[in-house]
């Protein structure tokens, strides 16, 4: 009896028996490398998306990089030009100050030299006054001997001259004890009466009133007399009387048969005392003397213009 047994390689096809299997087998590793392979781009698409805004923005920095680049290639273009400008100014400032400084040590040696001969020349000079001041100090004793001289003689001039002055003193004092005080025609007691002119000298001396000198004939008009206005109406030599008419303040004062050496007395806006008019000399239609008035004005109660006869 015959038995039968597999042999692997019988198939009625001619193929190995096998064959299946492994033709399954390329399939589903071929499937599997199609699906990892779709899987692969999938993510590749899904990256590339993702990558997409990424790229855009390197692409717009690269843009803004070479613009950049651009900028910075014109700047420094100009900074070398501006540093070669520059750098031509420095040379040109150096060559002026080279040429300046040399003129300035031109001068300066041109001065120094001029100096050295205007010291020279000094010292020549002070050296001949030296020898002139040798002479002089010899002159100057001689003269100061001589001054001792005139000193002593002058000593006994100013001597003569205080003795003088002690004279005039004396007869300044004497002057002013001969015044006389007496009461003027308003009643008011006038103060000293000077009956010429030294004696009126030495009231201005005593310096208590202001002192006005007048000499007047008879005219149309009146003359003026420190602050007043006087007109000479009538001057009677034989009996020594006068009549005249005076303005003060713009008030007309009439006074009549006033007699030689009398105080004519009247008062003016402002003040508290009188002014005093004496005539010591009474000639032919002419009188001569002074009028006093106060230094102070003081204000009087009732002020106003007034006099008499």
């Amino acid at each position: 009896m015959a038995t039968n047994q597999f042999d692997p390689e019988d198939s009625s096809s001619g193929h190995p028996a096998g064959a299946p299997i492994i033709m399954i087998g390329l399939l589903v590793a071929v499937a599997c490398l199609v699906g990892f392979t779709l899987y692969l781009y999938l993510e590749l698409q899904d990256t590339k998306t993702q990558l997409e805004p990424s790229i855009e923005m390197i692409q717009v920095h690269e843009e803004k990089l070479a613009q950049l680049e651009g900028s910075v290639n014109r700047t420094s273009r100009e900074v070398s030009t501006s540093v070669e400008k520059v750098q031509g100014l420095v040379d040109t400032a150096e060559k002026q100050l080279t040429a300046k400084t040399t003129r300035v040590e031109q001068r300066v040696m041109g001065r120094t030299e001029e100096l050295s001969k205007e010291i020279e020349a000094t010292k020549a000079q002070q050296q001949a006054r030296f020898t002139e001041v040798g002479g002089t100090i010899q002159e100057l004793k001689s003269t100061t001997q001589q001054t001792g001289t005139k000193l002593g003689s002058l000593s006994g001039k100013v001597n003569t001259v205080q003795d003088e002055v002690t004279k005039t003193k004396q007869e300044l004092e004497q002057a002013i004890a001969d015044l006389k005080s007496v009461r003027g025609d308003l009643g008011v007691q006038s103060g000293l009466i000077a009956t010429n002119g030294s004696e009126l000298a030495a009231l201005r001396e005593l310096g208590e009133r202001n002192y006005f000198e007048f000499d007047i004939r008879k005219a149309k008009q009146a003359s003026r007399v420190g602050p007043i206005t006087i007109r000479l109406r009538k001057a009677d030599q034989k009996r020594n009387r006068f009549n005249i008419d005076l303005w003060a303040d713009d008030n007309r004062i009439e006074k009549k048969n006033k007699t030689l050496l009398e105080p004519v007395q009247f008062y003016v806006t402002g003040s508290r005392q009188p002014y005093e008019l004496v005539v010591n000399e009474i000639d032919k239609d002419r009188i001569v003397g002074y009028l006093a008035t106060p230094k102070v004005q003081e204000p009087r109660r009732a002020a106003g213009a007034s006099g008499g006869e």
